[in-house]
């Protein structure tokens, strides 16, 4: 007899992650994947990474191997005082909490703020794996849409209205799946949302530094110490996108209220982030190549999100309508008229090209005729290629 059934309930509704299932398919020899928010591993600063690690072994061995504080290495927070003073964020060291990448930091996040049933709003869509800890906490979701600028905060208000939230969870920079900027506007209004009805704002930001373009709208998390208002935003973020996701390295910037507790969590998670890639990290930030790092990213992205749109508007525009990126590794499509991309995807399989439909997205009311596409990994060529064989599908 199975044993199954001694599952946890919440486990027993638990679905995988359908981006992780389609990376199977990636792999597949001839195929081209337009489906996973992957770096681009050709863009990894190997000669500074080398040097960072060189520098550990020679300058931190011991602690680079020992066990840590479960708040992070003491250096590294330091160093990121800094990082997060350029992103317009003013924080100190004993704020900050290092985690094993941004993911770990949404499930800390979470899981110290939802009781079963708290509602947490989301937008529609949102990043997938979101949900999924969502879901392990018995939270409800509710969700509010968006559009070119964002989340339409107006949504969030009129069921403000009526329900009682606990958190709103946001990727208000080039997001992830949509690709969209939430504009400064609505960042204003989100933010006094939150004062008025006692709400938390977790902002999610791991694409903020690749931008296409100098604007830079102010994080969330500025915006509202600007307002003075310093306990509404949780801000975190990765060096994932930004240098390399293996490292596992991602931070939060915690208000006072929550900071003791969330550490608590991680102790009894993991208790800390790993030694070595924490000590890699900080001695990678000594050498100052991160800012040139990022340059090189961000122009890379440019130029294949653009070859990406005008492929797609050359051959699939009667077909296909999207919101042109200015950042981020995204470019969130629909069809003109009402088509199932899941189903899509099995003839797109057949013809060696991969991407995510869009329903995976959403927490309720899933748009079928959506899906994203990241452009990464492959090369120009690979994405003209890709788009000719989408076109084939059709």
């Amino acid at each position: 007899m199975s044993k199954s059934n001694h599952l946890a309930d919440r486990i027993q509704q638990l679905q995988p992650s359908a981006i992780r299932e389609l990376l199977k398919h990636s792999k597949m020899p001839g195929v081209i994947s337009l489906a996973g928010g992957i770096p681009s591993g050709e863009l990894f600063d190997k000669e500074g990474l080398a040097q960072a690690t060189q520098s550990v072994l020679e300058e931190s061995f011991g602690d680079a191997f020992q066990y840590g504080l479960t708040e992070g290495n003491v250096e590294l927070r330091e160093q990121l005082v800094g990082l997060c003073k350029a992103r317009g964020i003013t924080t100190s060291v004993d704020r900050l909490l290092i985690t094993s990448g941004s993911q770990q930091a949404l499930d800390l996040l979470i899981r110290s703020l939802a009781n079963p049933g708290d509602v947490f709003v989301v937008e529609r869509p949102t990043y997938l794996a979101t949900l999924q800890i969502l879901s392990l906490t018995e939270a409800t979701v509710q969700s509010v849409g968006s559009d070119a600028d964002g989340m339409i905060v107006d949504e969030l208000e009129a069921l403000l209205a009526t329900t009682r939230i606990k958190a709103v969870y946001i990727v208000p920079t080039f997001g992830n799946p949509s690709g969209t900027t939430l504009s400064a506007e609505r960042r204003q209004k989100l933010v006094k949302l939150a004062a008025k009805h006692d709400f938390v704002i977790i902002e999610d930001d791991p694409y903020g530094a690749i931008s296409f373009n100098e604007e830079r709208q102010k994080t969330l998390f500025q915006t509202a110490a600007e307002m003075g208002d310093h306990e509404s935003v949780v801000y975190t973020s990765t060096f994932s996108k930004i240098l390399a996701p293996g490292l596992r390295v991602g931070w939060i910037v915690l208000p006072e209220w929550m900071q003791q507790k969330v550490a608590i969590v991680k102790q009894a998670t993991d208790l800390h982030a790993n030694s070595f890639t924490q000590s890699l990290v900080a001695a990678y930030l000594k050498t100052e190549r991160l800012d040139p790092q990022i340059a090189l990213i961000r122009e890379a992205y440019k130029q294949k999100c653009l070859a990406l749109s005008k492929f797609l508007k050359a051959e699939l525009d009667e077909h296909i309508s999207f919101n042109q990126p200015q950042g981020g590794m995204f470019l969130w499509a629909q069809f003109r008229y009402e088509f199932d991309t899941t189903q899509w995807l099995q003839q797109t399989l057949e013809k060696g090209v991969v991407y995510v439909p869009g329903e995976f997205f959403f927490s309720d009311r899933a748009d079928k005729k959506t899906l994203r596409f990241s452009y990464a990994t492959a090369t120009e060529e690979q994405l003209f290629e890709a788009v000719k064989r989408l076109k084939s599908a059709l």
